[in-house]
């Protein structure tokens, strides 16, 4: 399962985040994967669970936007889903597409902060 090593690293650069900040906790992290990346959703969140045990993130939860695959045809400038498995042929021109647009993402895009202890 290659999503424990990236939960592993999400938790080490979240971490890392939150320590530049001044921040001494993380109360969650926003990822955005897409739908091509080929992580599973599931098993990164039951990952992340097991990677953040004690780490500044041990209370953090995970937060997951799946971003669609869509490819771009130049033919006829039409922007097109291409499913799983991906199928890169432009339902409007019948035409093949060559650039993908989007669905390869695996990235942060935020960590909050834990509030401050009572």
């Amino acid at each position: 399962m290659h999503e424990l090593s990236i939960a592993t690293a999400i938790v080490e650069q979240a971490a890392d985040i939150a320590r530049a900040d001044g921040v001494d906790g993380v109360s969650s992290v926003t990822v955005r994967v897409g739908e091509l990346a080929g992580v599973v959703p599931d098993a990164l969140h039951f990952a992340f669970e097991v990677a953040r045990d004690g780490t500044a993130l041990a209370a953090a939860r995970l937060i997951v936007e799946q971003v669609p695959a869509r490819a771009w045809c130049g033919g006829c400038a039409e922007e097109f889903a291409v499913g799983v498995p991906p199928f890169f042929w432009c339902p409007h021109c019948d035409r093949p597409s060559r650039e993908l647009r989007s669905g390869r993402e695996l990235e942060i895009t935020g960590v909050a902060g834990a509030p401050p202890p009572a």
